[in-house]
């Protein structure tokens, strides 16, 4: 519905002439009653007009892309609503997760997943949105954002998009590195957020997994753990790397 203003001068004659029959105590109560009614029903039909056929054209259209939602993407849009004023007018967000790569002697291998290693060379953020008439045919900015289980941000990326309406998969141009990544402290479970034009519309909790390396270093420091019983070996000399509390809660037990 739209604002009306070229019947404001009519309506304001009116508006004079119910105030001079109401103001004159000649008209009876019932009288008054109806005249104001009727000034507040051409009032709403002449100030807002209203669009049936837009109206009823887009309500089965968003009733229908929310039934087609993805589980990840039912959680992640209530995430979304709980932290922040959720209402994105237009804008339906079908799917979002995680493209991985990771290369082999077969090549290139990407798969779509909520687990990341960090042996992975590395991982793209991605979303399908729905997109209807009213805001398509312009140009959005898309921002993805992850952020370890320290809540710092290890991967901040900000991409213009064309919007087209209907169905639209959005994939992130860049990917964050994995494998050999100095940054990237420790694994655990953490946040993939996604933005457009700075309204949040989702946050997706997934979970990273520690490289073969770090598994290994470990291994091999429970296992000289529990040959010598002795706790100094639960920080390596040669690495200051933390020790996890299991390893720790063990350690003290057993002494």
């Amino acid at each position: 519905m739209r604002l009306r203003r070229r019947n404001t001068i009519w309506l304001g004659i009116i508006a004079a002439l119910v105030s001079l029959v109401l103001l004159s105590g000649t008209a009876s109560p019932q009288v008054m009653v109806t005249l104001v009614g009727l000034f507040l029903v051409a009032l709403a039909a002449s100030v807002i007009e209203f669009e049936p056929n837009r109206l009823f054209k887009t309500t089965p259209q968003a009733a229908l892309s929310r039934m087609r939602m993805s589980p990840q993407a039912r959680e992640a849009t209530e995430r979304a609503r709980r932290r922040t004023s959720y209402n994105p007018s237009g804008l339906t967000l079908l799917d979002v997760g995680l493209i991985s790569l990771h290369s082999s002697s077969e090549g290139m291998m990407m798969r779509r997943t909520r687990n990341v290693s960090l042996d992975d060379d590395g991982v793209r953020p991605y979303i399908t949105l729905f997109v209807q008439p009213d805001e398509a045919d312009r140009k959005a900015v898309i921002r993805f954002e992850i952020v370890d289980h320290d809540g710092q941000p290890q991967y901040v990326h900000e991409m213009k998009t064309y919007l087209r309406d209907g169905e639209l998969n959005i994939l992130a141009d860049h990917h964050l590195p994995l494998a050999l990544n100095e940054r990237i402290s420790g694994a655990g479970d953490w946040d993939l957020k996604v933005s457009v034009d700075g309204l949040l519309v989702g946050t997706l909790v997934f979970t990273t997994t520690p490289s073969l390396r770090d598994r290994d270093r470990l291994l091999r420091r429970r296992a000289q753990l529990d040959d010598s019983g002795d706790d100094s070996l639960l920080i390596d000399e040669a690495d200051d790397s933390p020790v996890s509390l299991e390893d720790l809660l063990r350690s003290q037990q057993r002494h």
